[in-house]
């Protein structure tokens, strides 16, 4: 019996703190073990994705950026296996085996392999025991980086050019770069205009700090962008912002003056939900729209959630294309004859299913294409109720393997997946509906 924590002393805490700690990293040597295994022997059709991450992120709480990272060792590590000794032991961090492997795959150009392995090896021993520190891993391999990486000094060598942009849980976007001199310089003289403090109009200081400066900055250049005329295409039309919202929605945001009257609508909302004696509601209908659309009144297709403030904002200046939807979110059909998709209708598909639907996968909308239930060589209409938006592996994959996908009486997209991947065949919701759902 598994003695309670509290009742532990302080020496048992640390003894059992450490021994956990040292299990949790075998446990994930073990699962990259098993993730090089999947990749190897299981197929992509009864993965259902174009590999392992994507099956890890919709079977498990892992991250994308965690499980690709995953899937980057299981296939590196069988190329270096002293790294996969260290991890398999228990001798060194994923994280650290990750930062060794990523140096090993890519070495300085003029670093000869018998430095190479003396590099990794020292790595390696750095990285081991309650010593290891990533920042002496990482200052060793810029120091042999800027010794053999060949004839191009650091700041001229585009070849080490990264821009990073990752969503956070909170829905905000976190940038980080690395770019040669002459990029940062185009980058730092295109904002350097647009950094400089603007009191206002009667002279108050502006007291924005710098990094905000250089934020609003980025977003004006952003707006002059997509502003332009010259914008590559994509998805058939240059990018442009989209905002999702509903008629009711559009239509309380423009009545409302200020944000007053968003309260009051909130307070009139809970008032509804009340019971007669005033108290709130405690039925699982108050709670209907806890996961769905209900808490926010906007989407964007990148990004996600919007708040009613921010949706406003957009509404007020902006060109509308009336998508009309019914009481389930899906928007009311919209028929062509045609076989190809009219932009409209791409964009009433963007709607209803906001990323590639199917399950697990949530590719973004930009990246998609239309797919015909039933085929156009079959006399499949080409209109909302025959039409689903999937990335171009979910396109092939429903094309070439035994998944089905049909519309529900929610008038959304459910998919039914092969015997091989579940026995029971049970139907799937799209991947903007999948998650909990309050009856």
């Amino acid at each position: 019996m598994t003695t309670a924590i509290w009742q532990l002393s302080e020496a048992e805490l640390l003894a059992e703190s450490a021994a956990v700690s040292h299990q949790i990293q075998l446990l994930e040597a073990r699962r990259i073990a098993l993730v090089a295994e999947i990749d190897t022997r299981v197929s992509r059709e009864k993965l259902g994705f174009p590999g392992p991450a994507g099956w890890l992120t919709s079977t498990t709480l892992l991250t994308p950026s965690k499980a690709n990272k995953i899937v980057a060792l299981a296939r590196g590590l069988k190329n270096f296996p002293d790294i996969a000794e260290a991890i398999d032991t228990g001798s060194i961090t994923v994280d650290h085996a990750a930062l060794i492997l990523t140096f090993a795959e890519t070495p300085p150009k003029n670093l000869p392999p018998a430095g190479q392995d003396m590099a990794r090896k020292a790595m390696i021993t750095a990285a081991t025991g309650p010593e290891a520190r990533t920042d002496r891993i990482r200052e060793a391999i810029t120091n042999l980086n800027d010794r053999f990486g060949g004839k191009k000094p650091p700041p001229e060598d585009t070849d080490r050019n990264e821009l990073f942009a990752s969503k956070t849980l909170n829905g905000r976007l976190v940038l980080k770069g690395d770019f040669d001199a002459i990029t940062g310089e185009k980058l730092l003289t295109a904002l350097s205009p647009l950094t400089e403090p603007r009191p206002a109009a009667d002279g108050t200081q502006d007291d924005r700090s710098p990094a905000r400066r250089r934020a609003d900055a980025f977003g004006h250049i952003l707006d002059q962008y997509l502003a332009s005329s010259d914008r590559p295409i994509e998805g058939g039309e240059r990018p442009h912002l989209n905002l999702h919202i509903s008629l009711r929605d559009l239509t309380d945001l423009r009545d409302s003056a200020d944000v007053d009257d968003i309260a009051d609508d909130e307070n009139t909302r809970a008032a509804d939900e009340s019971d007669d004696d005033g108290h709130p509601a405690t039925d699982r209908g108050a709670y209907r729209d806890l996961f769905g659309d209900g808490t926010t009144v906007g989407w964007l297709p990148w990004m996600g959630p919007l708040s009613r403030n921010t949706s406003r904002q957009l509404a007020c200046d902006c060109l509308l294309t009336a998508i009309v939807m019914d009481e389930n979110g899906s928007p009311i059909n919209l028929a062509r004859t045609a076989r190809t998709v009219t932009a409209k209708q791409k964009k009433a598909l963007i709607a209803r299913d906001h990323t590639c639907a199917f399950p697990g996968c949530g590719k973004p909308a930009a990246w998609t294409e239309a797919h015909h239930i039933r085929h156009w060589a079959d006399g499949g209409p080409t209109d909302m109720n025959n039409l689903v938006l999937l990335c171009g592996f979910h396109h092939r994959l429903l094309h070439h393997s035994d998944w089905e996908v049909f519309i529900g009486v929610d008038n959304h997209p459910w998919f039914v997946p092969p015997a091989t991947v579940d026995p029971y065949r049970q139907p799937r919701p799209s991947h903007a509906r999948a998650g909990p759902h309050i009856a």
